[in-house]
């Protein structure tokens, strides 16, 4: 053991105490300049980089242990972790993958993966990542993550299976809701739009893709106050929301011109 080691060790659970005091800027002041190579040194450094939101000096932290322990899962995990939150999709599932290789039975790695594959489109691929996850605890993200894939691949009864799946074991699944309202609105079926989006309102109130929906089908029907009343929601939660603002300025007019027309009643007369 270096003579450093003692000392280093020190610094280290130090640093762990301020942070467990909430003085997360004086930890990682106190971690600044390492006399020498510490995978805790490295690893509690970039646990407090994390906690302070700043990804990219964390993922340089990790890197560092992966790079001299390429064995170090942990460590490797969280350095995939940060790229992802970073949006480094490439550099992330690669990063993912090599966890894998470490423990092919680390299912929160592969759903991890099958989300970065998502997002570089690598559809197949992400289908073939989420069917490979085993664990019970797994099983209702990696179907969605399924679901999603298979949206994306216009697979649409597949997809819409899936969800219904993820919605039976998480009933108040806001993202299975979410999904399953764009594709009830992109085969034009109204009706299940509007339940699906009352059932998601009711979980969360001020969900945009329910608000969304809501107004897509009441402008659909001609309801131009249901449109108004749900768009003025919209752009009260989303203020640079176009469409909203749009359909909002749209249905409002056709409302005013529905209070100013002449009525068509016949006329009452005196006496009668």
């Amino acid at each position: 053991m270096s003579a450093a080691a003692p000392a280093m060790r020190c610094q280290v659970e130090a640093a762990l105490a301020l942070r467990v005091a909430g003085r997360l800027e004086d930890a990682l002041e106190l971690l600044a300049a390492p006399a020498e190579y510490s995978s805790d040194f490295y690893t509690v450094r970039g646990e407090i980089q994390v906690a302070l939101g700043r990804f990219q000096e964390a993922a340089g932290s990790y890197f560092t242990v992966v790079a001299t322990e390429p064995e170090n899962a942990f460590a490797r995990f969280n350095l995939a972790a940060c790229l992802q939150r970073l949006n480094r999709w490439t550099e992330a599932a690669q990063a993912f993958q090599g966890v894998l290789e470490i423990d092919p039975h680390r299912d929160d790695a592969r759903l991890a993966l099958g989300a970065c594959l998502l997002h570089l489109n690598r559809l197949e691929e992400a289908l073939s990542n989420f069917d490979r996850c085993w664990s019970g605890a797994a099983r209702t993200r990696a179907m969605f993550g399924k679901a999603v894939a298979l949206q994306l691949l216009g697979r649409q009864d597949e997809a819409e299976a899936d969800y219904q799946r993820v919605l039976e074991a998480d009933p108040r699944s806001e993202e299975a809701l979410a999904n399953l309202i764009a594709l009830s609105i992109q085969e034009r079926y109204w009706d299940a739009a509007q339940h699906l989006a009352l059932r998601l309102l009711a979980i969360s109130p001020q969900s945009l893709p329910a608000l969304q929906a809501l107004a897509a089908v009441a402008l659909e029907r001609r309801e131009y106050e249901a449109v108004v009343q749900y768009c003025g929601r919209i752009v009260e939660r989303a203020p640079d929301c176009v469409e909203a603002w749009h359909n909002l300025r749209f249905a409002t007019g056709r409302v005013m011109s529905a209070l100013h027309a002449p009525s068509t009643a016949a006329p009452r007369v005196l006496g009668r």
